[in-house]
C-alpha cells in the first residue's frame, strides 16, 4: 500500500474526526477507494471503534433512479443506522465521473427531497467529506493518475495548523460584519447581510481538504447579480457560465451556457433551493489547479463560493432563520482580476490579495 494512503487515513481518523474508543463509524466509500477504507478499518482498530462500510456505487445509484417508478420514500432503516453511528466518512473517488449523467434532473430532485432527512441526521452527527484519488477523476481534471495522486495526497497533508493561523484573520474581519459585497468584472456586484452569523475556520475537519473560510447569508438579504464564471460537475455533467439574479434574497431568474436544464432541478428542488446557504472565500493557495471537483475547486485561493440550499446550522446565529432544503450547491467565480471583497464598505481583498497579506494595494 502506498504509504501516503495510511497518512491519509490518520489525517481523517485523528485531526478531522477524532475516533475514540467506542465510536459507531459508518464509511461510505466506492470500490476504488478500497485500499484508503482498508487504512480506516485499521486506524479504527486501533483505536477500539466499530466500523461499517458501505460501498457508494454511482452505477447502482444510476440504476436505482432511472428505474423506479413512483415516489421515492425515505429510507428508514439507512436512517436508523446514522441515528446509532457516532462518526460518518465518506470517500469519494469516481470510476466514471459522468456515471449518472442520463438521470433526469426531476428525478434526482424528488429523491433529494426524500432523502433530507437522512442527510439532516448525518450531518448532526461527526463527518468527514474526503476524496480518493482514482483515474476517472483524474482524467476528469485532465491529469495523468499519477499527477493527480500527488495533487490529491499533496492537498490532504497541508500544515493545518499553519492554514488555520492564515484563515483566521478572515474569521475575525467577518465575525463582527454586518454587510458584505462581492463585485468581479462586469456582472458580478452582490451583497448580503451576514449579522449575526458565525464564520467558520474550516482546517481540513469536515472537509479535507480544508482551506476556506465560510459563513451564511442573512436569508433575505441578497441582493444583486453574480455571474458564476467557473464551471461545476453536477450530476455528471458539465454546467458553464451560470448567471444568477437575486431579490430579497431569492433566485429570481438565472441561466446557464450549458445544462442549464440541471439547474432547473436544482431550483425547483424546494422553495430552500432559490436562497443562499453558504457564502464561502477559498484561501488554499497550495490547490491552484481546477480539476472539476468541488471539494477542491471551492478552496483554491483567488474564488468566492455561493451555495444555493442548505445552511450549515453552525454557521446561523440564534437570531437568524436557518435556510432548509434538500440541495447544497456550491458555485465559484474568479476573484484573481478586476475584483473586490467588501466588508461593511471596507476593501478586504482586491483582486484575490488579502488586506493582511503583504502584496496587498
Amino acid at each position: 500500500m502506498d504509504p501516503r494512503i495510511r497518512e491519509h487515513a490518520q489525517t481523517i481518523a485523528e485531526h478531522s474526526t477524532g475516533i475514540e474508543s467506542g465510536d459507531n463509524v459508518v464509511i461510505a466509500a466506492p470500490a476504488a477507494a478500497e485500499e484508503l477504507v482498508v487504512a480506516l478499518h485499521e486506524e479504527c482498530a486501533e483505536r477500539g471503534a466499530n466500523p461499517v462500510y458501505t460501498n457508494s456505487s454511482s452505477r447502482a445509484s444510476r440504476a436505482f433512479l432511472r428505474n423506479r417508478e413512483g415516489d421515492f420514500e425515505t429510507p428508514e432503516h439507512l436512517l436508523a443506522m446514522y441515528e446509532e453511528m457516532d462518526v460518518y466518512i465518506a470517500v469519494r473517488g469516481d470510476a466514471n465521473a459522468s456515471e449518472t449523467a442520463d438521470v433526469d434532473p426531476e428525478t434526482n430532485a424528488a429523491y433529494r427531497r426524500a432523502m433530507q432527512p437522512v442527510l439532516q441526521e448525518r450531518l448532526s452527527k461527526t463527518w468527514c467529506l474526503t476524496q480518493f484519488p482514482t483515474s476517472g477523476n483524474a482524467q476528469l481534471a485532465g491529469m495523468s493518475t499519477d499527477a493527480y495522486q500527488n495533487f490529491v495526497w499533496d492537498a490532504v497533508s497541508l500544515d493545518w495548523d499553519e492554514q488555520y493561523e492564515h484563515q483566521q484573520q478572515m474569521v475575525e474581519i467577518l465575525d463582527d460584519a454586518d454587510e458584505v459585497r462581492i463585485a468581479a468584472g462586469e456582472e458580478t456586484d452582490v451583497t448580503m447581510s451576514v449579522a449575526g452569523n458565525a464564520a467558520i475556520n474550516d482546517k481540513g475537519e469536515k472537509n479535507l481538504p480544508g482551506g476556506e473560510v465560510f459563513t451564511a447569508p442573512v436569508r433575505d438579504s441578497v441582493e444583486g447579480e453574480v455571474h458564476f464564471d467557473m464551471p461545476l460537475y453536477r450530476q455528471g455533467r458539465e454546467i458553464e457560465d451560470v448567471r444568477v439574479r437575486f431579490e430579497d434574497g431569492r433566485v429570481e431568474s438565472y441561466s446557464a451556457g450549458r445544462n442549464e436544464e440541471v439547474l432547473d432541478g436544482v431550483f425547483d428542488t424546494d422553495e430552500g433551493a432559490r436562497y443562499l446557504g453558504e457564502l464561502g472565500i477559498g484561501m488554499n493557495r497550495a490547490i491552484d489547479t481546477f480539476t472539476y471537483n468541488m471539494l477542491f475547486d471551492e478552496k483554491m485561493g483567488d474564488t468566492v463560493h455561493m451555495a444555493v440550499g442548505s445552511a450549515y446550522p453552525d454557521t446561523v446565529g440564534e437570531e437568524n432563520e436557518v435556510n432548509q432544503s434538500a440541495e447544497h450547491v456550491d458555485m465559484i467565480l474568479d476573484m484573481s482580476e478586476k475584483s473586490v471583497i467588501e466588508v461593511d464598505g471596507d476593501v478586504v481583498q482586491r483582486d484575490g490579495t488579502f488586506v493582511f497579506e503583504d502584496d496587498f494595494e
